[in-house]
């Protein structure tokens, strides 16, 4: 299966919809795209996961490096990863929580939750 990321803009906030598989041959565009962002002065980024099927170590990294980039330019990370997903939740989150990064990231469960002020994280 292949990778789409489609950008939207939210007020301050770009929303990256990553869909499909993130791994060692995908995780490179991401990266890009995350880049790109930033590049445009973007410094408020959500990255829309709940359509990831597979992440694998290569694409755990991107995430990281996405956190590192956003926090180093003064900007905003947040994820979003559904509670319910095809089978016990979000695939990503189960990586994310075995791995032990999960608490690095600030989670929410949609679009509306992650780009409004109302919405608090889930907890990790």
């Amino acid at each position: 299966m292949s990778l789409m990321v489609d950008g939207s803009e939210h007020g301050p906030w770009t929303v990256l919809c990553i869909s499909g598989e993130l791994d060692l041959v995908s995780s490179p565009a991401v990266r890009q795209h995350v880049h790109d962002a930033v590049a445009a002065g973007r410094r408020d980024l959500v990255l829309d996961l709940s359509d990831v099927l597979f992440c694998d170590s290569s694409g755990v990294g991107v995430l990281i490096a996405a956190r590192r980039l956003m926090r180093s330019c003064q900007g905003r990370l947040r994820l979003i990863l559904p509670a319910q997903g095809a089978v016990d939740g979000s695939h990503v989150n189960r990586v994310l929580a075995a791995l032990g990064v999960r608490r690095l990231f600030d989670v929410y469960v949609d679009v509306e939750s992650a780009t409004g002020g109302a919405g608090e994280p889930l907890s990790a």
